[in-house]
């Protein structure tokens, strides 16, 4: 029945575990084991575990698997396991499936911990990491061969909203045998469709749109069955990334009202970019869901719509877009994003201060650069707000 509903109606039904109680709202299961009847039980269970059996909290729980049964009929995946953060996602479903001497070609344009996890730490194993301009499919063709274990990118790219092809750069690393790992936590599982575009493991960092209001961190990483529990399984459990049953039923929650919550945030994101195009304040406005984007017929074709995330330069540099961040009386000065509040982040001095100056230069991370994750407020009261502190800051 699941596979016939609406993915708004997924979000608040599939995967639903009901006690003998009967609850409306979904259980928290907060125990870190499980009793067996009998030692011959806990035998069987250890050998083989049922659907509805489980060990110890880090390697399921029933709260737990309400949260990935939902995920994963949302996303269409045959199965997913959650994560303790994003980041113990993305680095556990990477580090999982690779060795040394194993090569990944990855995008450039990443979050800076994503950035971490390929430079710094796959490198030091061993794991040869090659970079190329995600938007260019010449260099994805030139970069991917025979000998490619994985390939990895954002979807849309954190802080300058890059899409990427995801059909064409799966059907180049399929030809060639290499794996495609997506994180999609800008496209958000609202206008997400990657496994569809060819996709074979999905990362989302749960804490942004679908936990959606600044309470708990989450992950998690979607995949086939095969994949998720015979590879990226074993390694999380004995490694310790798994989500808490109380994140996860925080994320329960999120989940039903996360579809609502996008498409306003997106309405309210694309009226504020066409209002802010031209402005003589700003040296540019990023946001995918306008005609000048460098990949709009791509974000028109492959997520329908824009997104919650835009990002603004501000002539002055650093000076402006500091005075432009205090400024602001609704938007709040933060480095999350997804949230129901509208955030303001400087990524320069901020999500990927560590780069080099020449790095965060070819990435376009300029001093006057301002992210800005759009919330839930009225929009007329947040454009003016933006409108006032652009003012502000000249």
């Amino acid at each position: 029945m699941t596979d016939e509903w609406n993915p708004r109606t997924k979000a608040v039904h599939a995967g639903t575990r009901r006690s003998q109680y009967g609850e409306v709202s979904e259980a928290i299961f907060l125990t870190q084991g499980f009793v067996y009847d009998t030692a011959e039980d806990a035998a069987a269970r250890f050998e083989e575990a049922g659907p509805d059996e489980f060990i110890y909290a880090r390697y399921g729980n029933p709260t737990v698997k309400m949260f990935e049964d939902r995920v994963s009929a949302l996303e269409g995946a045959e199965d997913s396991f959650a994560a303790a953060s994003g980041m113990a996602a993305v680095s556990g479903a990477l580090m999982s499936m690779l060795k040394a001497g194993d090569k990944v070609v990855s995008s450039s344009a990443l979050f800076g911990s994503c950035l971490y996890v390929l430079e710094n730490i796959l490198t030091r194993y061993g794991v040869d990491v090659t970079f190329i301009d995600g938007t260019n499919l010449d260099e994805w063709k030139k970069a991917i061969t025979s000998e490619t274990d994985v390939v990895f990118f954002e979807s849309m790219s954190n802080p300058t909203l890059e899409v990427i092809d995801i059909k064409s750069v799966s059907e180049i690393a399929h030809a060639n045998g290499a794996m495609v790992v997506v994180d999609n936590v800008f496209a958000t599982p609202v206008y997400s469709n990657a496994f569809a575009q060819g996709a074979d493991v999905v990362v989302y960092s749960t804490t942004k749109h679908i936990d959606g209001q600044g309470r708990a961190l989450g992950g998690i990483v979607l995949g086939s069955r095969d994949y998720i529990r015979g590879t990226l399984e074993p390694y999380m459990k004995h490694t310790g990334g798994s989500m808490s049953p109380f994140t996860a039923w925080l994320h329960l929650k999120g989940l039903e009202t996360m579809d609502l919550r996008v498409r306003a945030q997106t309405t309210t994101a694309h009226a504020l970019a066409t209002r802010l195009q031209g402005h003589p304040a700003l040296e540019r406005v990023i946001y995918p869901g306008l005609s000048d984007h460098p990949q709009s017929e791509l974000v028109s074709e492959q997520m329908g719509k824009g997104g919650t995330m835009l990002a603004i330069e501000l002539k002055g540099g650093r000076e402006a877009s500091f005075k432009f961040l205090n400024a602001a009386k609704i938007a709040i000065i933060s480095n999350n994003l997804g949230d129901a509040k509208t955030i303001l982040t400087h990524p320069a001095t901020t999500t990927h201060q560590r780069l080099p100056q020449d790095q965060k230069a070819l990435l376009g991370i300029t001093d006057g650069l301002v992210r800005i994750s759009i919330g839930i407020e009225d929009a007329d009261d947040l454009i003016a707000d933006i409108l006032q502190a652009i003012e502000a800051a000249q």
